[in-house]
């Protein structure tokens, strides 16, 4: 069983009916990401995740810059590996820049069924991740 972290525009207040959410969904897995940890800067800019993709760049150049060079190996593989830890709290915390907070968490086999759990739980969801496919 998978998990999802569901990720939305913020609620407006209660004197504005409101049927759908007012911008798109997206739904996060947990976990580690193995996409990201074999090609961190290609998958961040797969996921849209330019400011981070700018930063783990330059970390990167200052690391390779600062440090000598017999430990630049055990560097390169220590980023690898946080950043496959790392790399779906990297696209909550671009999602919440983008003004998207956290509305649930969704259990499901795959993508399919979390996006069905989600549409019987809260309707108004369900359908703009119906519409976005479910992942931003």
């Amino acid at each position: 069983m998978r998990v999802w972290t569901i990720h939305a525009p913020a609620a407006p207040p209660a004197s504005v009916p409101v049927t759908a959410p007012q911008g798109p969904v997206a739904l996060v897995r947990e976990g580690f990401s193995w996409l990201a940890f074999l090609a961190p800067l290609p998958w961040f800019l797969w996921q849209r995740m330019w400011l981070v993709a700018v930063l783990w760049t330059a970390a990167a150049v200052i690391a390779g810059l600062l440090l000598p060079e017999e430990a630049l190996p055990w560097a390169a593989a220590a980023a690898q590996i946080l950043t496959g830890f790392h790399a779906r709290d990297l696209k909550r915390w671009t999602l919440a820049r983008q003004g998207l907070v956290p509305q649930g968490v969704v259990a499901a086999r795959n993508l399919d069924a979390a996006i069905a759990r989600l549409a019987a739980l809260r309707p108004d969801l369900g359908r703009a991740a119906l519409a976005a496919g479910g992942v931003r």
